[in-house]
Order: structure tokens, then sequence, then C-alpha cells
């Protein structure tokens, strides 16, 4: 199956970005050096094309129950410009995807007079199609009277971040002060380069920033409106992973490495006073035996998704599902599940890198 392509792909290849393929698109890795675009953005500030990410629309008088009965959150809770993490569950509670749900803010006609809501939500690369389909399977079985959409390739995706992402969009905006007042995870309406879009205050890399959803067909106006560093998935990956943050079909996966919200450590995404699917195997699952931890390896050597968590006699307690060596601070790191008596930060353990064992140390996320 060919790859899809963001709308700036040969806009980026004339720049000399490098490309890889990731969830079935073809996407810049990076435009010279992961290190210097990490750098930008935990020092400044750098431009992400993020255009595979996927954005489902829904909207109709049963759309609050909608994403109320399919995410982890409380999607009544979303004042219209607000937005909220979530998990999205199966009936074993096993994460599927994780997502950013969006109430898109009022417009100022009379579009929710009549009782509607208007949502979008923002699936992991190539989980569109299937989230697409399990919103309208769900609709249908439950007879419910909203509209859903796969709005992804009527979206480019662009992430703006680092310290001074707020500086940047407001020197490019027809209002500065009004994309300065977004709070963060609000999303509101802006026009950059005279193109209208949505801003929201939202990220991968731990830093500040925003993430600006902008028609298809205007996406370069928008992305030349920018003179920062331009970053690839590459340095994407060395900031989340810094973070401690789950990239899905990575950290979890509901085939090769089922995961409850709980394990992976975001049980403050899920709302178990509301009625979602996998909510009744989720309350009883509040306390997992094995849990979502940093791991910052000791001696020489990078920890791997799939290398071996061991203890002390070598006994296999574990995996490795991301890692990288740091850019900021220059150590080796990792993230992975271990069991609960492993869990406790400082707690020694070993990462077999390449059939030899490694010392390492549980510890906190972040790691900056």
């Amino acid at each position: 199956m060919a790859l899809r392509k963001p709308p700036l792909r040969e806009i980026h290849a004339d720049r000399g970005a490098k490309f890889t393929e990731f969830g079935g698109w073809d996407m810049p890795v990076e435009f010279g050096s992961i290190r210097t675009e990490h750098a930008a953005v935990r020092e400044g500030a750098g431009l992400f094309d993020v255009s595979h990410m996927g954005e489902i629309e829904v909207r109709g008088p049963d759309a609050t129950e909608l994403m109320q009965r399919l995410t982890t959150n409380d999607a009544t809770d979303l004042a219209p410009g607000e937005g909220q993490y979530a998990a999205i569950t199966d009936e074993r509670g096993v994460m599927l995807d994780d997502t950013v749900v969006y109430r898109l803010p009022e417009s100022g006609s009379e579009a929710e007079s009549d009782g509607s809501r208007e949502y979008l939500f923002v699936p992991n690369a190539g989980h569109d199609q299937e989230a697409h389909e399990r919103w309208t399977g769900r609709r249908d079985e439950w007879g419910l009277d909203c509209v859903v959409e796969n709005a992804t390739e009527g979206y480019a995706m662009f992430a703006l971040q680092g310290p001074d992402a707020a500086d940047l969009l407001a020197a490019a905006a027809d209002d500065g002060d009004a994309v300065r007042a977004i709070d963060r995870f609000d999303i509101a309406p802006a026009a950059v380069a005279g193109v209208e879009l949505l801003a929201a205050r939202t990220g991968y890399t731990g830093e500040d920033g925003f993430e600006l959803l902008v028609p298809w067909d205007d996406a370069e106006a928008v992305w030349s409106a920018f003179d920062c560093q331009p970053c690839g998935l590459g340095a994407r990956d060395t900031l989340r992973i810094e973070q401690g943050f789950l990239l899905s079909g990575q950290d979890f996966d509901p085939e090769d490495d089922p995961r409850t919200p709980f394990e992976a450590g975001i049980g403050f995404a899920v709302d178990l006073d509301t009625e979602f699917v996998g909510r009744d195997a989720l309350a009883d699952a509040t306390d997992p035996d094995e849990r979502f931890v940093g791991l910052e390896l000791t001696e020489r050597g990078v920890p791997r998704h799939g290398y071996d968590i061991v203890n002390d006699e070598g006994l296999v307690i574990g995996a490795v599902t991301s890692g990288t060596m740091s850019p900021t601070l220059e150590k080796p790191i990792g993230l992975g599940y271990v069991p609960r008596e492993y869990d406790d930060p400082g707690t020694s353990v070993r990462i077999v890198v390449r059939g030899q064992r490694k010392d390492a140390r549980v510890t906190e996320t972040p790691f900056l």
C-alpha cells in the first residue's frame, strides 16, 4: 500500500529532510540533526509537521454522549474551546489508543442552540480510519444522532513548541494578544498569514507550545510564516521520552503489549464516574501489578525497545518500551513496565543491551 503523504512532503524534501515511514505516512524524521532540533525546542522553538495525526469530527445532538461512551475522561466537563487528554479502551479496559478531545469553540452562530455539540479528537498516526469505524459503528449500534467525519486529510497539523513558541505565534498571528491568552489545553480560532485556523495550546514535548490545525491547501502559507528550526519525528521522539510520554503502538499496543491506563500511568485521564466502554473492567484494575516507569542506564549503552529488564538474579521482569540517549541530560534513558516491587525510584535493575547486562535504576518521569 502506498504511503500517505503530508501536504508539504515535497517542500520538506527540497529543504533536505530525511524521511521515514510512520503509521502509514511518509514523514520527515530530521531536517539536519536530531540533537540540533531537540535543543532548539528545549531552548527556543521548533516547528514540527505532524500532519500524520488524525482528526475526527463529531457533531450533533448526541455527540457528547458518543464521546462520553468511547473515551475514558468526562466529555461533559468540556466547555466550548476546552480540551482534555483521554484513552480509548475496549471492553477489557485495554488501551486501543490515547487521544486529545476538543470541544470546538462556539462560532457565534446558533449551531448549538438545539443541544448539538461539536467535537474534534486526535487519534494517533494510522489510527484515524479505525477510530472513524469505531465511532460510526457504535453510533449506529446505540442509535445516536450525530455526524462522524474523518477529517484527517482536510487538515495539516503543525506543532510549534518551545519556550519562545508563544512569542513566535503572537508575532505571526493577526491577533497576537488573543493567541497568548489561550490557556493550556484550550483551543481557539486564529489567523496566520491570512489563513483561518485552530490553535490549541497542546503538544508532545513537555515545553509550552501550540498545535495548529490548518486547512490542507493552506499548509505552505502557515508553515512559511514561522522563522524557526524545522523539526522531524526524531527530535519529537527524544523530547517525548524525556517527558515520559506514551507512544501508541510502542509503549502500549492492544495486541502485542495490552495495557490499561492505570498500568500506563495515565489514571488521571480515567473518570470512573462516567459510563464508557471498558469502565467496569477498569473499576477493578486501579491498582495494577505492573507499572510504567522511567529507567536510567548507569553505565555505557542505550536501552532500546524490546530489551529485557532483569533483576539482580537475571530473571526477566519486564521489557524496555522506549529508549534513547537523552540529548538534554546526556544520559541513556528508557521507559518500560516493571512489577510493583520494582517500581520505587532508585530501585536497581539491569537492562540487557546486546547480550550484556547493564546496571540501571528506576526513576520518576519526567526525567528533566
